[in-house]
């Protein structure tokens, strides 16, 4: 009988997987390392150590960074991109820098096509998607054989204003498979994102061109390995909105997974925020590889409709998420006589020096084991025993190159990399309007712990959260998130030629097309749901905000247009801290979420402490350059209730806390670690 709701998320270093146990209601967590040139191998071996067989199995979710890394890596499948003839320079004119006019050092993206992968395709639509000139057909026949003559592993086609008519992407499509075969792929910019502005919308379906092919053959490798171990249910995929959504689903828009590894982090933080009545938190992710920030606001995740990669613009929902080159496995070098952290990683293999792998230059960990925040004995869930001489040696040469000694080049390591991560979620609150010190601030991943308090400090935030099963936190966040179709309209009006009418029609079609698309995924009538927003923006601008609406029903009430203004005014003002009310807006984009409820796995409470005493040693740590006798307190041994004060380590399977001088620590009913500021 099926009993495990199964989770699994890939880093860079190692693979997390989190299981509950809907007998007993348990969690468990474990971590396997990352096998970079087999990714399936790590998900495998992690799951099998859960797990005795995937027939066991009655729900599974997958992170994956497949897509992301054949992005980044650029060794994604070269395209070919069909354009309308005449406006076929679209994607490489791109868009202006707005935020960057005055740099002298910048840089256009770098494009996945060249321009010489680009062909004009004959054939119009006027912008209200009536034809103009029909589809020259014996082109695109053409261009699918040139295709198959030189190479192409996948077809791009994004033509204007295909968004409201995709008659002439669809006949294409035809074409080509006509040519090539139903197996190869090609990406329509109307299915990629069904929205305006043409250059976004062909770098979608070019992003999604260039990674599809390799997250197609992961995850049908991935899912053939399990169906052959046992696996009676269907595998789930996080998407970058935060939903899941079926392999098979995933299969057809491999865009919509190009995020899905950090997002998990994100839903479980949102999830906390729930769970503990707190709206707003910053959740800070430190992995082996990179640091990765998001936000809750007011109890709901931070989602945008629109992502940039590396310059490159994608329109879809994600969550946001700010990242850089942070984590455990940054390695520390000089500079110009100067120290730098990252943001290249030494990974997993070799790794850090102290993982005894032939890694020889220092890291954020090497650093972390020379100043005794690391138990060298119990890393990894006791998968790695620590080479405590390796990391000193490492760090010791660093140190000679820089005048320094040893323990205090362990220190600045740490600090630069606090300053660097304190930056990354200054950019992504600070340069927005937001006050981190409103906010809390919740840590995981396997490094998270480690560094939170100190970043904490650095940023005036007073309370830290380290929930259980940091390190695998995004894996644990993946088991509480739903199914999610996300749709889009354009819809372009001035409130005062608004028809209220035709606008709930178009949502009520929408709602229609969600509920539909959640019974595809196999989510029960009385479970599925749909929400509505509308972008809109005061006329003449060029930018929008996403505001919600009620209902699809809601544009028939008599003071709608009233109701909409004041919703804009307000997050208008909130966002950038001024309105212009009375003056006319516009109506540009409907969006409908819909969301399926699969079920999920409840926090599990934890056992109240009997009394104030709990095991535990002590062991000099260093702190501001002192050896300080500090607590060492294993997490097991920690029941709700229980607090202490720091300094103070506290280990676990897949992280370590560290708690410095001046912070005092507590345990809450759903075993979170919760550190303050000592007296506040």
């Amino acid at each position: 009988m099926t009993r495990y709701r199964v989770s699994m998320d890939i880093g860079g270093t190692f693979t997390d997987v989190v299981t509950y146990d809907e007998e007993t209601g348990r969690f468990a967590a474990t971590k396997a390392s990352t096998t970079p040139g087999d990714l399936s191998r790590g998900v495998l071996s992690g799951l099998a150590s859960v797990v005795a067989s995937p027939g066991d199995i009655s729900f599974m979710v997958h992170g994956t960074t497949q897509g992301l890394n054949a992005f980044l890596e650029r060794r994604g499948v070269r395209v070919l991109l069909l354009a309308t003839q005449g406006a076929e320079d679209t994607y490489h004119i791109a868009r202006g820098p707005r935020t960057r006019l005055y740099d002298v050092h910048y840089r256009k993206p770098e494009p996945l096509v060249p321009r010489r992968d680009v062909v004009a395709i004959g054939g119009r639509l006027a912008q209200d998607g009536a034809q103009v000139r029909p589809l020259d057909e014996d082109a695109v026949r053409q261009a699918a054989r040139r295709a198959q003559r030189e190479g192409h592993g996948a077809i791009a086609i994004a033509f204007l204003f295909s968004y409201k008519n995709p008659q002439h992407e669809l006949r294409a499509k035809e074409i080509v498979a006509e040519e090539l075969g139903e197996d190869f792929t090609v990406s329509l910019s109307h299915e990629a994102a069904k929205e305006w502005r043409e250059y976004e919308r062909t770098s979608s379906a070019v992003i999604e061109s260039y990674t599809g092919p390799v997250v197609r053959q992961y995850l049908s490798q991935l899912e053939g390995e399990l169906r052959a171990g046992g696996l009676s249910v269907p595998l789930h995929v996080m998407q970058s909105s935060g939903g899941v959504l079926t392999a098979e689903s995933a299969r057809r828009r491999p865009l919509q997974t190009l995020l899905s590894g950090p997002v998990g982090g994100a839903m479980g933080a949102h999830e906390l925020a729930q769970v503990t009545d707190r709206p707003n938190l910053i959740g800070i992710d430190m992995g082996g590889t990179s640091f990765d920030v998001s936000l809750v606001v007011d109890g709901k995740p931070d989602v945008a409709a629109e992502a940039r990669l590396e310059g490159l613009p994608m329109l879809m929902s994600v969550v946001n998420i700010h990242t850089v080159g942070a984590g455990g496995g940054s390695v520390a070098y000089a500079e110009a006589g100067g120290l730098r952290v990252g943001p290249r990683s030494a990974g997993a293999s070799p790794g850090p020096a102290c993982y005894g792998r032939g890694g020889t230059e220092p890291t954020v960990t090497d650093a972390n084991l020379v100043l005794g925040r690391v138990d060298p004995q119990g890393f990894a869930a006791g998968q790695l025993t620590l080479d405590q001489d390796a990391a000193i040696s490492a760090v010791d040469r660093l140190a000679g190159d820089l005048g320094l000694e040893t323990t205090a080049m362990a220190e600045g390591i740490c600090d630069v990399a606090n300053s660097k991560m304190a930056q990354a979620i200054r950019t992504i609150t600070v340069s927005r309007g937001i006050e981190p010190r409103d906010f809390s601030l919740v840590a995981f991943g396997g490094a998270g712990p480690m560094h939170a308090v100190f970043l904490a400090r650095e940023l005036g935030i007073a309370e830290t959260i380290v929930p259980r099963f940091p390190g695998a936190f995004s894996a644990w966040g993946m088991l509480q998130t739903q199914i999610r179709k996300d749709f889009s309209e354009p819809y372009f009006f001035l409130d005062a030629d608004l028809d209220a009418a035709d606008m709930a029609g178009k949502l009520t079609a929408m709602e229609d097309e969600g509920l539909a698309s959640l019974a595809g995924e196999g989510v029960v009538a009385d479970q599925r749901t749909v929400q509505h927003a509308v972008d809109i923006r005061y006329a003449a601008q060029e930018y929008t905000l996403t505001v919600p609406l009620t209902s699809a029903d809601e544009p028939q009430l008599d003071n709608f247009r009233a109701v909409m203004a004041d919703r804009f005014a307000e997050m208008h003002h909130s966002r950038y801290g001024h309105a212009n009310p009375g003056a006319p807006i516009e109506f540009v984009t409907l969006r409908s979420t819909a969301l399926g409820d699969l079920g999920r796995a409840e926090p599990e409470p934890l056992e109240k402490a009997a009394g104030p005493d709990f095991p535990h040693r002590t062991r000099p740590v260093v702190f501001g350059g002192q050896r300080t006798d500090s607590i060492v307190v294993h997490r097991d041994d920690l029941r709700a209730g229980h607090r202490f004060d720091g300094p103070a380590v506290i280990v676990e399977a897949t992280a370590t806390s560290v708690v410095p001088p001046g912070y005092d620590v507590s345990v809450d009913e759903i075993g979170s670690l919760i550190i303050r500021v000592k007296g506040k």
